[in-house]
């Protein structure tokens, strides 16, 4: 009689799963258009966030990118980044490569802000590959300090 390993038959049917996932990601053409190497696409640019109690400050990872495509739009709180990542020029046809992880193309990338910011008054700079968005908050979203009257 055949032992039943519960543990052995989950992590079975754990890698089937995987396996079933991994090949709908390599058939699907997100993934093929996904600017960095892995399992399936990723958000193109990556970005940090931060605040302090004037702005918000990103980050964009944007290495390659024509700074003339580059294009930063904010409405309310949701910011919009796009350009392009073009391919360096070359006679080389696509069958010669052995490997291909640097994408190129057009991108697109929106998200949410965490306050409403200052629309008139947001600057872009774009220094190594970084693009540095800065965005200060109107006055109604900067924190305010509030005295305790005591009676």
């Amino acid at each position: 009689m055949a032992q039943l390993n519960a543990f052995a038959d989950m992590e079975n049917l754990r890698r089937e799963v995987d396996r079933a996932f991994e090949e709908f990601a390599t058939q699907s053409p997100a993934s093929r258009a996904a600017f960095l190497p892995g399992r399936g696409p990723r958000r193109y640019p990556l970005i940090n966030l931060l605040e302090d109690k004037e702005n918000l400050y990103i980050e964009a990872l944007t290495p390659g990118v024509e700074p003339q495509s580059l294009s930063v739009s904010v409405m309310r709180n949701r910011l919009t980044l796009s350009g392009e990542k073009t391919r360096i020029q070359g006679d080389v046809k696509p069958e010669a490569f052995h490997r291909s992880e640097r994408s190129s193309g057009k991108f697109v990338r929106t998200f949410d802000l965490p306050v409403e910011v200052d629309e008139g008054k947001i600057q872009a700079e774009y220094k190594s590959g970084l693009l540095i968005i800065t965005l200060p908050k109107p006055e109604k979203a900067k924190p305010r300090q509030v005295n305790v009257k005591v009676g």
